[in-house]
């Protein structure tokens, strides 16, 4: 009853479009302003003020009807009458990929401070977190006993991540030091000196043998894991690099900064292809999907999916409004986000709808306030997946 009148307006606004449409003879007409209207066949001639003709039609607009405008005409008053009552068309959304809920099946607790990194060994047998307590625990994927603890950093551990290829750990932490354990002594082979300040990430190149290490001194470095020697310093963002990601294919290190940018580095080269402005606020995490040639990056603001290799942004995944510290992604297309608050959202890639919110509980002992998430990690199958928080588990 409130509408009627508006729905009835645009029904008469189509029929008069339509009827006008067929009353068109296929020779052009001469309306009453002297100007010729197309005829339906022919698209219309658009010309600019000296009278040359201006192509309007991009291939994709090819074999479509361009608006019949009055040429000559001034008053715009009437055509846009018209073009306002009829709807405009809504923005369609790709139906979601329908995906298993995800529910909370063990706590492990043994960390004595923040749980700051967690990564998975390549057989599924195992997994390593690093925290606040200086120390990396490997614990059995499957039951959640603690097989192992390695000491040996003197401040909080901030990155874990075995190797593809070899029995070494990496480990990087506040106390500026990269360390590489060999997983069959258990026991640091290898330091690599250079960084000035805490590292925040690093990530092992799928394919070379070469580790890549982010700080809060602004730099990204690429280590040669054999020789221990740096082989390239990517400088260019202006602050801390809170986040790192290694491919095979180009390009093969991307980095995510408090500065707000994404860049993505040619390794060869070694400096910066290109720098995606797009954020608003600081990217703190980065994830590579395991089988498209895209990324994505979480900000405050948003989650940003870009295809490579030129960064081309995708879409956005809006809704989860907090500090994301960490983003990661299974083969079958979910993508999580874990933020400050204990939040976890869970994503639809290519559709970007979020199928699933959970707010984690912190455990007895610690503070209410203790909910963040800080790292998290799917194992090699894509069904379970796991998370390092603020209240040590």
């Amino acid at each position: 009853h409130e509408y009627g009148s508006v729905i009835k307006k645009v029904e008469e606004a189509k029929k008069r479009r339509e009827n006008e449409m067929l009353a068109l003879p296929t020779s052009q007409p001469i309306n009453g302003t002297g100007s010729v209207i197309a005829s339906a066949g022919t698209p219309l001639a658009i010309t600019d003020g000296t009278g040359k003709l201006v192509n309007q039609q991009s291939s994709s607009q090819k074999g479509k009807l361009l608006p019949l405008v009055p040429l000559g005409s001034n008053s715009k008053s009437e055509d846009n009458t018209t073009r306002s009552l009829l709807p405009s068309k809504a923005p369609m959304m790709m139906k979601p990929k329908w995906h298993a809920p995800w529910e909370l099946y063990r706590v492990i607790s043994g960390h004595t401070g923040w749980v700051r990194a967690v990564d998975v060994e390549p057989q599924n047998q195992w997994f390593a977190s690093g925290g606040a307590d200086r120390i990396i625990k490997i614990w059995d994927l499957a039951s959640g006993q603690l097989k192992l603890s390695l000491t040996g950093h003197i401040s909080s551990v901030r990155a874990v991540k075995v190797s593809p290829r070899h029995p070494f750990l990496f480990s990087g932490g506040e106390d500026k030091q990269v360390k590489c354990w060999d997983l069959e002594y258990n026991k640091v082979i290898r330091h690599y000196h250079g960084h000035l300040s805490a590292i925040q990430a690093l990530a092992v190149h799928p394919s070379l043998d070469i580790l890549v290490t982010c700080a809060r001194d602004s730099t990204a470095r690429v280590w040669d894991m054999r020789t221990k020697a740096q082989v390239h310093c990517f400088a260019g963002h202006t602050n801390t690099v809170a986040d790192v990601v290694c491919q095979s294919v180009d390009p093969q290190v991307i980095t995510a900064s408090h500065d707000s940018t994404v860049r993505l580095w040619d390794l060869a080269a070694g400096r910066s292809m290109c720098t995606l402005t797009h954020h608003k606020k600081s990217v703190r995490a980065l994830t590579i999907h395991p089988r498209l040639n895209m990324f994505a990056s979480a900000s405050p603001d948003n989650i940003k999916q870009w295809k490579l290799p030129k960064g081309e942004f995708m879409q956005n995944l809006s809704g989860h409004n907090s500090i994301i510290n960490t983003l990661s992604t299974n083969d079958d297309g979910v993508v999580v986000s874990g933020a400050d608050n204990g939040s976890l959202c869970f994503w639809d890639w290519r559709s970007g709808f979020c199928f699933q919110k959970v707010q984690t509980k912190p455990q007895p002992g610690s503070i209410e306030s203790e909910a963040g998430i800080y790292a998290s990690c799917f194992d090699k199958t894509g069904l379970r997946f796991i998370t390092a928080e603020a209240d040590k588990t």
